[in-house]
């Protein structure tokens, strides 16, 4: 009996042996810490295995506008208040709210009431003031008449002129015009109505240009220059064009952005003031490369970019920016004119690595691997 407990725990003692004599002999592995560390790690295996194989399309730069686009709206130019220069009750209105009208058009009328009469009795009174200064004058030129009575006359000659004058001033301004060409808004004066200096006769609102307004970050405002070519898309569908009017030199404290204004013509006054508009301000030309959203990598240093493959059949990295992106491809800029983009295998090899090269889609050699 004791022979076969002795000979049971010898068993179990060699079986635990067995098992424990991996963990002892067995290398511990370590976890890499970081993308640049694993990427390290291969380059130093990468002489000990067979090239990575890759396919490549060779890509060519296109020259294109560089475009910032932006949100904004359209905004009248200015909406003004015309208002009465004299006081009397209205005796016109010849406007309604959405008329059109142009610079000089008589918006209302304030009655003539007694200024009528009050010219007439200024320009008697300037008519009795010449015949005195031309008595005093004669009076004068026999050495009759005194410096001081000559200086009186020609002082209520000039004061009954200036009168003449009020009077053919207030009776003008009874006719309150438009100051320029546009729409009008909104009305307050209505016959009947007892108006005095200041009331409000309509809002005058001015369409013609009209104006894009946005905003832009630091880094864009330095690419903007007064003059450049604007292109907008409405809400209401309608396409537009203008150009960059005014460029804003001090930053909008919450956003940190720039105001931007452009001018657009609108001499049909089609364009309503308000509207929600996609801006595009063309900046200059650039050279981008159009490619498949799937291309795009991440460097160790989270960077966006493309791997290609250079004429030694050596894998680089090209950093890029991002400009436009339609359906599953983007426009991007900041590679050479002419390279040759991995297209299948992007994700499994790493800068520096040499390859072996095969030209997508058809099987040849591709220019890199010549």
């Amino acid at each position: 009996m004791r022979k076969t407990y002795f000979t049971a725990a010898l068993i179990a003692a060699i079986v635990i042996g067995w098992l424990g004599s991996g963990y002892l002999k067995d290398t511990a592995v370590s976890v890499p810490k970081s993308i640049a560390d694993k990427n390290e790690r291969l380059r130093v295996t990468t002489d000990d295995r067979p090239a990575s194989q890759v396919r490549v399309s060779t890509s060519f730069a296109q020259e294109q506008k560089r475009v910032i686009t932006l949100r904004g709206r359209t905004q009248n130019k200015r909406t003004v208040s015309v208002q009465a220069q004299v006081g009397g009750l209205v005796a016109e209105r010849r406007v309604e709210r959405g008329d059109r009208v142009e610079r000089g058009d008589i918006l209302c009328e304030i009655a003539v009431e007694d200024r009528e009469a009050n010219l007439k009795e200024a320009l008697a009174g300037l008519a009795q003031a010449e015949l005195d200064l031309k008595g005093v004058q004669q009076l004068a030129a026999r050495g009759l008449q005194s410096e001081a009575v000559i200086a009186s006359s020609e002082s209520a000659m000039a004061t009954a002129q200036a009168r003449v004058e009020r009077r053919q001033l207030e009776q003008s301004q009874l006719k309150i015009k438009a100051p320029f060409a546009g729409i009008v808004e909104e009305t307050f004066m209505e016959v009947g109505q007892l108006a005095s200096p200041g009331s409000q006769c309509v809002s005058l609102v001015d369409l013609d240009p009209m104006l894009l307004i946005g905003q832009v970050s630091e880094r864009d405002r330095a690419e903007l220059k007064v003059g450049q070519e604007v292109r907008a898309k409405l809400s209401n569908g309608r396409e537009i064009s203008g150009q960059v009017s005014f460029i804003g030199h001090v930053a909008q404290s919450g956003t940190r952005t720039y105001p931007v204004e452009a001018l657009v013509e609108n001499s049909d006054f089609a364009i309503a003031s308000g509207l929600i508009a996609s801006i595009d301000i063309v900046t200059g030309l650039i050279k981008v490369h159009n490619i498949s959203s799937a291309l795009l990598v991440l460097d160790d240093l989270g960077q966006t970019g493309v791997r290609a493959v250079s004429a030694t059949r050596t894998v680089e990295f090209h950093p890029v920016e991002i400009l436009a992106q339609a359906g599953q491809g983007v426009s991007v800029t900041g590679l050479p004119d002419v390279l040759d983009l991995i297209v299948v295998g992007q994700q499994s090899v790493i800068a520096g690595e040499r390859v072996s090269v095969r030209q997508a889609g058809t099987g040849a050699m591709g220019r890199a691997a010549l």
